[in-house]
């Protein structure tokens, strides 16, 4: 056998055993859920239903942690400002302590109202609903994982109550004013999510990367944006990731956010400054990677923080189910609210951890890397969109989704760059259409670099050869076929037609699958 054949055996061997330490990992977190679960449910009516939901429930969680939680940290490391290790570390303890913590003591067991449990009165039904709504929404999100799309669980979930749900009680159960509020979120939460994200990168390139002295304006506008972080995050906290401890109004989180703002500008303001001059008396990095070096801190905060609040909000997708059927076993009757108890509450925080530490990889990379190139001022961005948009979103009532905004995010400041170089691009067609053919030779060096300059580097080339428009010539045939060429496409294609294909089909085909799982379930149980 030859010696690259064995190469590429020993790479499928290692790849397999990989494969197998995982599965084994998760095997064992089910068995602890059943061996726990058994234990807490001896001489208990049903319990045995409990036991398999539970198993469903840390199946879920494992699958949310996979898939959902890239959305706080690919940006990150996409912009390297975490190392996918130190990504993974940070994104499971804080999915964890924001799930333990502020998790919640109660959650609705209708998900989003998008059905009337006032058309179920068999208990029995119910659980079976909720198990197979549960199950559907677990399978999903897993094949989702594996074909690299970030689906949001929310719409898994909702997907599967929905289908469960017209598989119980006929299609006058859905709430179809709901199921429509949730559809137009398809579309709203990225557009949302990338036109903020946008604007951000926008402002900062025209205040900081157009500058003849980037370094000087950064020390001015780097200490005001992360003020605005600090406000977004601090307001969008207090309202949505703190709830079990604190429940402002949104006038209360605001204000306190924004004092909470101003003290970390008072606080960041010397600390920029003092690393700006540093950078520009060592002349330790280029004026670009200098200002970039300047968000690496608030990109590790802000991973950190997205990490705790959507611990704290999506664990009800892992658990909200699980807990509706132990309330439902426990107290023998349908109810439209469940306590959680400690046991569920962990299994969702447990499950989301260990799915992010084995899974959690191949998303973090789909988000990070293959969109869009990210760098740490444009990973700031689409964090900065991701806590703005969920405060708008929340007080127009809008039903948005965390996994869209942030994806829609790296869309948004992708597609700012696209047109930005395709705009200098025409910049200099209309530039160099003024002047003869007598310096061609010039021109093309000219072309040559600018083709090969960064969007920042093209607008200082293009401001200095406006200064020397005598200088060039550029006929409009070779316009023409420039423009073909500057019309890089910065937004893969490929990533977008995929994961807008995964939003789309994620309510139908969890709806489905709940659908023909909650027949199954009562097919087993009547015979």
């Amino acid at each position: 056998m030859e010696l690259k054949n064995l190469n590429q055996l020993e790479k499928a061997t290692s790849s397999s055993q990989t494969e197998l330490v995982r599965m084994g990992i998760c095997l064992l977190f089910i068995a602890g859920i059943i061996l726990y679960t058994s234990v807490q449910m001896q001489g208990i009516e049903q319990g045995y239903m409990l036991i398999i939901a539970a198993m469903i429930g840390g199946y879920m969680a494992i699958n949310i942690g996979a898939n959902d939680v890239a959305n706080n940290v690919g940006p990150a490391v996409g912009s390297k400002a975490l190392t996918l290790t130190g990504a993974l570390l940070i994104a499971a303890f804080f999915e964890a302590a924001g799930a333990i913590i502020a998790g919640g003591d109660v959650v609705g067991t209708i998900k989003k109202g998008i059905i009337d449990p006032g058309a179920i009165s068999d208990t029995d039904v119910f659980i079976w609903l909720m198990m197979a709504a549960l199950l559907a929404g677990a399978i999903w999100l897993n094949l989702a994982t594996y074909l690299g799309a970030p689906v949001s669980t929310t719409h898994s979930i909702v997907g599967g109550v929905l289908g469960a749900g017209i598989a119980a009680g006929g299609f006058g159960i859905a709430n179809w004013g709901k199921m429509g509020a949730i559809a137009a979120s398809w579309v709203i939460s990225p557009v949302l999510g990338g036109l903020i994200a946008a604007l951000f990168l926008y402002i900062i390139k025209r205040t900081v990367m157009t500058n003849s002295d980037m370094l000087k304006a950064a020390k001015r506008v780097v200490p005001l944006l992360i003020m605005i972080m600090v406000w977004a995050f601090s307001t969008y906290l207090i309202m949505k990731g703190l709830k079990k401890i604190w429940k402002p109004g949104i006038e209360i989180a605001t204000l306190t956010g924004l004092a909470i703002a101003i003290g970390s500008w008072f606080l960041t303001s010397p600390m920029v400054s003092k690393k700006s001059d540093a950078i520009k008396a060592n002349n330790i990095l280029e004026e670009k990677e200098g200002v970039n070096s300047l968000f690496t801190v608030p990109l590790i905060i802000a991973a950190a923080l997205l990490s705790f609040a959507h611990g704290a909000n999506d664990v009800a997708n892992a658990i909200g189910p699980l807990a509706a059927i132990n309330e439902a076993i426990l107290s023998d009757g349908i109810v439209t609210k469940a306590s959680i108890p400690l046991w569920v509450m962990l299994v969702g925080a447990l499950g989301i951890a260990i799915g992010l530490i084995l899974f959690g990889p191949k998303l973090i990379r789909t988000v990070g890397t293959e969109i869009t190139e990210l760098d740490k001022t444009r990973a700031f961005c689409v964090a900065m969109a991701a806590a703005i948009t969920v405060i708008i979103a929340s007080q127009l009532g809008l039903p948005v989704s965390s996994t869209h905004i942030a994806v829609g995010g790296v869309f948004g400041v992708g597609f700012l760059r696209e047109y930005l170089k395709t705009s200098y691009a025409s910049q200099l067609h209309t530039i160099a259409d003024k002047h003869d053919g007598s310096e061609r030779e010039q021109i093309e060096k000219y072309l040559a670099n600018f083709k090969n300059a960064s969007v920042e580097e093209m607008a200082r080339m293009l401001k200095q050869l406006k200064k020397r428009e005598a200088d060039v010539f550029l006929s409009k045939s070779e316009r023409k076929r420039l423009k073909r060429v500057y019309k890089d496409e910065l937004v893969k294609r490929s990533a977008l037609m995929k994961i807008a294909a995964a939003w789309i089909i994620t309510v139908p085909a969890s709806g489905l699958l709940a659908a023909l799982i909650f027949f199954t379930i009562r097919g087993i149980m009547a015979s």
